[in-house]
């Protein structure tokens, strides 16, 4: 077979990792032919020599090793040629272990081969001086399958080992992976972690490093150790500032370390750290906890165990769980140490087990969970739970009354995307477009991020229904037919479910904003609004270029706020574009494109076009013009033009018109190891910023949407914004983590009140092109805004 070929086999492997038949497929290809995703043995074995202890001078070393998924490295034959004779391999797939059988049964006779899966290894305890797992659990920590095979691979791990054994991870060290990889070896391990100088693996741009943890015979904490270059050139930038952020993270835990702290990763270590005893209620004591154990439960937990205070008494319970929804998880309630003592002060348990849900436990129902949990909590109660009474279950509502599910999809290149309406409790919120209580929402949801609602859509009932409604109402009032109750209940509240309406009954409010970040990223458009207000004096359309489209509600709420806009909406999945076309009203018009493709290759081609030719702004046609009109029954166009008297200069020369006039970068990333959730990577190298400032006119803005809970990748992002752009605004949203950046060209020396006031017209600008004369609430994010440069 062909190179092509066998690299089209592997990319169906890089599909699932896990997957046995994959595998099995790509072995049958490759053959004998050995595949070293991490690296060759030149580039291992000094660290590994220097490191590990790995290295023999003369003669056989008498340490049992264990390579588990093995592959066809040639590893075991390098090592066992160092001198190291006993080494066990193995790899769910029979193909590849026939393979190696084949190739070494009579030239290296001394190694063993075994088809067996690594997170369910048939060997006794302590078998091993050292399991050498080259990538291993990087392949089982796939971020759309979760944590669990990467949990019970590591379990076995720590089972396997003999006292004072190691366990050596030649690992990419994406932020997933490592943090696993330190909550599992806290008591009685020592960490460390080392490089190994070559290029980029074959399935990624980052490097691998070596991660050595060594059983130590006692319950100690030690701090994670690195011996790393972080000024080296040789590294990804991203990648090692993200490791050495984890392993200051870590280290800052284990350095907090005291008996009984949140350092406890599964109920053997609990029998080790907990050194006063679970049996008694320590009051005040809190630790996390892993709870999942293999053949008793399905699933793993991530758990935190607290002794309540006697002054929250009388309890009603010696002991209480309390269910955390995964859409609730950050929440400070439930994320902070503070917030959590809340809740068992309210509980009126004796010892509370607040226990966080993900989206795997979502899939089988709360009555699977609790049975699924029963055994695994029931030894954590104390002593005095009544004759073993009942453990009661309580649980944090997500805020849904009722959800149904629209439609869902697999799409190649973002996975399971699913469309949801629902109701929730509460849908009342202050600063959004209009009041939003007792509506239907419509929700755009990737699996890969299912914590996150990419986009959250009002949905409304058609005008002429509205216009019945109204109707009926004056006929009702004029015959008495109502009570008083009736009278004042608000249009449209029936008494029915709001969910029971039937869906063609509905459309997408396009007028109404959900998202926060979407009305801060709006606001952006107030630092530039003398320039914008000259723009629509000239009767020209301001291009607007929106990369990311999820559910285009963004773009749409342009469309109809601002029709002096001509947008351009970019996205890189055909299968979201039309989810967003479907099922949220999105549509295309002569003022709006939409481009299906890479953001980053299009603000390229606009850079490049911008420096060989320069693009003109289009002018207003009689099209537009009336659209305005209709849109603003009251006032003209003319009357909007004529209003803008802050005496500006009224003509603007052409070459300052070049290119685009808002660029606005709004996409999420599929790759969370770099700290970053929004945007992906790509969008905040340099390269790219010289592009999206060459690609902009002089008096453009850039606005980008920036979400990482990484001080260091924020700091990162900021200086390279600095490095390339004249002027840089933040705006940090508070009820979030978003941090929205707007960067222009050249200098404005805007100051605060005029940012306040350019808001605030902007405002204005807004409600006039709206039907109801009804904008988002804006102006308090503008006194937020603060200068970076």
């Amino acid at each position: 077979m062909d190179a092509p070929e066998a690299q089209k086999t592997l990319m169906k492997a890089l599909e699932d990792f896990t997957s046995r038949e994959n595998w099995d497929d790509f072995f049958k290809i490759r053959s004998d032919k050995p595949f070293e995703w991490y690296g060759e043995w030149s580039n291992l074995a000094e660290p590994l020599a220097q490191h590990c202890a790995l290295h023999s001078s003369n003669g056989q070393l008498e340490l049992d090793i264990l390579i588990p998924g093995c592959g066809n490295s040639e590893l075991s034959e390098k090592l066992y040629d160092a001198g190291f004779k006993r080494i066990t391999n193995i790899d769910f797939s029979k193909v590849v272990i026939g393979n190696m059988l084949r190739k070494y049964l009579r030239t290296r006779p001394g190694m063993i081969w075994r088809v067996m899966d690594m997170t369910n290894m048939q060997f006794s305890d302590g078998t091993f001086d050292v399991v050498l797992d080259k990538g291993g659990l990087d392949a089982l920590m796939e971020p759309k399958l979760g944590p669990k095979l990467g949990i019970q691979f590591l379990s076995e791990v720590k089972r396997v080992l003999r006292k004072g054994g190691k366990y050596v991870c030649i690992s990419l060290v994406q932020t997933h992976v490592i943090e696993l990889l330190f909550s599992t070896f806290r008591c009685g391990w020592k960490v460390t972690v080392h490089p190994i100088l070559q290029h980029a693996s074959l399935v990624s741009s980052y490097h691998p490093f070596l991660v050595v943890v060594l059983k130590d015979d006692s319950s100690d904490v030690h701090l994670v150790r690195a011996s790393i270059d972080s000024t080296s050139p040789k590294y990804n930038e991203l990648q090692v500032q993200g490791l050495f952020e984890t392993i200051a993270k870590e280290n800052k835990l284990r350095k907090q370390h005291t008996p009984g702290e949140d350092l406890l990763n599964d109920l053997k270590d609990l029998e080790i750290g907990a050194k006063d005893g679970m049996k008694q209620l320590l009051p005040g004591r809190r630790m996390n906890i892993m709870l999942g154990e293999h053949g008793i439960s399905r699933f793993n937990y991530r758990a935190v165990i607290m002794d309540s205070y006697e002054r929250f008494g009388p309890f009603s319970y010696s002991c209480g769980v309390f269910l955390v929804p995964k859409a609730r998880a950050n929440e400070w309630i439930f994320s902070s140490e503070e917030g959590q003592w809340q809740i068992v002060e309210n509980a009126k348990a004796g010892r509370l087990i607040m226990v966080f849900l993900d989206e795997y436990h979502s899939c089988i129902g709360l009555e699977a969970v609790q049975k699924d949990l029963s055994p695994l909590v029931g030894g954590l109660a104390p002593e005095k739970n009544e004759n073993g009474s009942k453990i009661p279950y309580m649980m944090a509502s997500d805020g849904v009354v009722k959800r149904t599910i629209v439609q869902e999809v697999v799409s190649p290149l973002t996975g399971r995307i699913i469309v949801e309406d629902v109701c929730t409790e509460n849908s009342e919120s202050d600063n959004l477009s209009l009041s939003t209580k007792n509506e239907i929402f419509r929700r755009l949801v990737f699996e890969r991020c299912p914590g996150l609602i990419q986009s959250e859509a009002l949905l409304k009932k058609s005008e002429s229904l509205r216009k019945d409604e109204k109707m009926k109402k004056a006929i009702d009032y004029k015959h008495h037919l109502k009570s008083k109750k009736k009278k004042n209940r608000r249009i449209g509240d029936s008494g029915v479910s709001a969910m029971q309406e039937p869906k063609a009954n509905l459309h997408v409010d396009h007028y109404y904003l959900a998202s926060l970040y979407h009305g801060a990223m709006i606001t952006g458009f107030g630092l530039i609004l003398s320039k914008l207000e000259n723009w629509i004096l000239s009767k020209m359309l301001i291009r607007t270029v929106v990369i990311g489209l999820g559910a285009g509600l963004l773009p749409m709420f342009l469309h109809k706020r601002m029709p002096f806009l001509q947008i351009e909406a970019v996205e890189l999945d055909p299968i979201v574009a039309n989810l967003a076309k479907e099922f949220f009203g999105f549509i295309e018009d002569e003022r709006m494109k939409l481009h299906i493709g890479d953001g980053v290759k299009m603000v390229d081609e606009m850079a490049k076009i911008s420096k060989s030719t320069g693009l003109h702004d289009i002018s207003l046609t009689n099209s537009i013009e009336s659209e305005f009109s209709q849109a603003n029954a009251e006032t003209s166009i003319a009357d909007v033009h004529t209003s803008f008297t802050m005496g500006h200069e009224s003509n603007i020369l052409i070459e300052d018109r070049k290119g685009v006039h808002v660029l606005i970068i709004d996409v999420d990333s599929d790759d969370l190891s770099t700290g970053l959730s929004c945007p992906h990577s790509s969008f905040v190298e340099e390269s790219f910023l010289r592009n999206a400032k060459e690609s902009l006119c002089i008096d453009g803005i850039l606005i980008l949407n920036l979400v990482s809970r990484s001080a260091t990748v924020h700091k990162m992002v900021i200086s390279r914004m600095e490095t390339v752009f004249e002027e840089l605004f933040s705006l940090e949203i508070e009820e979030d983590v978003n941090k929205i950046l707007f960067a222009l060209p050249k200098k404005s020396c805007i100051s605060t009140d005029g940012i306040v006031e350019g808001v605030a017209r902007l405002v204005k600008l807004l409600e006039s092109s709206s039907p109801r004369g009804n904008g988002p609430n804006i102006e308090d994010f503008a006194r937020k805004i603060r200068c970076v440069k």
